[in-house]
């Protein structure tokens, strides 16, 4: 889905940043995990600080929907201080908070569904404000190029939508969030080959519907 337009393949990514271990950049994630599990509460905010803006965009590209999403969050990071004593494999913190966020988000379009409602927020994905290659042209002085962006950006948004909400969770957590196929897997609790599936299918069906962007 690449071509004069602009990468299709990669669009703004949201991608958790910490140091891989100690020395002059601090301690590493995991050991700040180890001392949140031994309740101390400013290493508990420091993860919240380090993840609430990616889990809460995942949320809204998940539910579409800003006030869901802002529950989803809250519920999510309750759960990790809940469920942190409990987490043995402090390296894998990074996936187990996407595991809680994704479910809990699943859980929501589950329950959504049953209902027959649709969203009450925009269904937004991807904003002007977003950063990555596929926002490089929102803050052009070109007034063409700006529009088009703006109109590639809604395009996308709009075949987003139309995927399934098992491709649209594993695209965006493969694409957007950049989690390994086995996180995913773990996140939305899909067998390893079925996430393939669901990520291969979301890639042709996005393909297809910006085909006109080629």
């Amino acid at each position: 889905m690449s071509g004069s337009h602009g990468d299709h393949r990669s669009p703004a990514r949201d991608v958790v940043t910490s140091p891989p271990d100690g020395g002059a950049h601090g301690p590493s994630e995991a050991t700040i995990v180890g001392r949140a599990q031994s309740g101390d509460l400013a290493a508990f905010e420091e993860l919240s600080r380090r993840y609430q803006g990616p889990l809460f965009r995942l949320a809204v590209r998940l539910l579409g929907d800003r006030g869901e999403a802002e529950d989803a969050l809250q519920d999510t990071m309750v759960s990790v201080w809940r469920k942190l004593p409990s987490l043995t494999d402090l390296p894998a913190f990074h996936g187990w908070v996407y595991q809680i966020m994704t479910r809990r988000c699943m859980s929501v379009l589950r329950t959504r569904a049953r209902r027959s409602t649709e969203p009450a927020g925009d269904d937004t994905v991807f904003e002007a404000g977003s950063r990555g290659r596929l926002a490089a042209g929102t803050g052009s002085a070109d007034p063409v190029a700006a529009t088009e962006h703006a109109e590639q950006l809604r395009r996308l948004n709009v075949e987003l939508g139309r995927l399934t909400d098992e491709q649209r969770a594993c695209w965006v957590l493969r694409e957007l969030h950049e989690l390994s196929y086995p996180e995913i897997a773990a996140a939305t609790g899909l067998p390893l080959s079925t996430v393939r599936g669901r990520i291969a299918r979301a890639r042709q069906n996005l393909a297809k519907g910006m085909e006109a962007w080629r």
